[in-house]
């Protein structure tokens, strides 16, 4: 194991994939001569050439769809937003062309594309560019969301997305490029659809994903220290849900809390919400609470931003709600 960057970590599996299949190759705004808007691809045009990193004009539509047709032709693209706010522009080939045409095909063509990118608050960058859109993406059939939170699971996952035969998104954060994990330097692989409890507990469950996980495990460790021992899980892919996990967790805390970036109206949150007090509503002692973005766009001003987004002091608040029942 050695301490890696989360940026380092994509590009590890970006590169290894590259070396392994030659079918693989990356596509998108700065990914070649600027080594990536977030250094990403930082040293991949040297090894891989011109024709498997490509740099395109800021035209997302246009080599989205370059991509959806190599992809259906045989190909596995990998194809870069520089932010998931600009994927709005390429929303066409990635819902009406990417996500159908395994379906729309009687299944002759499947489309192993990887759509990946930065999504959510980057700090300070206003409410054009800090938007979440994994629940627009997780409502469509066809489609896999995927949501890494560090280092070691943006590998593995990332690995496997470049893998599948069905289009992925894979949603990054700017930042979380920067953060340090542990990470393995032999091969390994990480499945989708698989969520990892990442800190066991007796008394609460804690759900969350992405970046909002540094919240979700900054509250059990604030927790710990009165006496309540709270469970975290870390979805991972929001496309498919592993909803055995958290049922499993939920049945054994009687409790859940879940804590997502995203605005709160037809969210992950909700999704989960329903399907715990569906399944699991004999086991609850309270009912679950959902801890997300006020209802409003990010602004630009730091102290705002603080103010909408899911917090520690919030997501307390959540917890002595459920197990004081306040």
């Amino acid at each position: 194991m050695r301490e890696i960057q989360f940026r380092e970590a994509l590009r590890e599996a970006l590169t290894e994939e590259m070396r392994r299949d030659p079918l693989v190759y990356l596509m998108g705004e700065e990914v070649a001569e600027y080594n990536g808007a977030y250094k990403v691809s930082q040293g991949m045009l040297d090894e891989f050439g011109p024709e498997r990193v490509i740099d395109t004009p800021i035209a997302e539509l246009g080599f989205a769809g370059i991509g959806v047709g190599s992809a259906i032709n045989g190909l596995r693209p990998v194809i870069e937003f520089m932010t998931f706010n600009f994927s709005l522009v390429a929303i066409d080939q990635v819902i009406n062309s990417a996500a159908k045409i395994m379906s729309m095909s009687g299944g002759q063509y499947s489309c192993p594309i990887v759509f990946r990118g930065p999504t959510g608050n980057a700090g300070m960058l206003s409410s054009q560019h800090s938007q979440n859109f994994e629940n627009w993406f997780a409502n469509t059939p066809g489609l896999k969301v995927v949501v890494p939170s560090n280092p070691y699971d943006a590998k593995g996952l990332l690995k496997s997305s470049i893998r599948d035969n069905d289009p992925v998104i894979f949603m990054e954060s700017e930042l979380m490029y920067g953060d340090k994990g542990q990470v393995p330097e032999e091969e390994y692989l990480i499945p989708l659809g698989q969520a990892n409890v990442v800190r066991e507990g007796t008394d609460v469950t804690i759900v969350s994903f992405g970046k909002i996980m540094k919240v979700a495990l900054a509250a059990a460790d604030e927790l710990a220290k009165n006496g309540v021992s709270a469970e975290v899980i870390d979805l991972r892919t929001v496309r498919p849900i592993d909803y055995d996990t958290i049922l499993d967790s939920v049945k054994k805390t009687n409790r859940c809390v879940i804590v997502e970036e995203a605005w709160p109206l037809a969210a992950i949150s909700s999704e989960l919400t329903y399907n715990i007090q569906r399944h699991a509503f004999d086991y609850l002692d309270a009912p679950v609470i959902r801890v997300n973005s006020l209802d409003l766009p990010l602004p630009y001003a730091p102290t705002l931003i603080e103010a909408i987004l899911p917090s520690l002091k919030r997501t307390l608040e959540a917890v002595d709600s459920v197990m004081y029942k306040r």
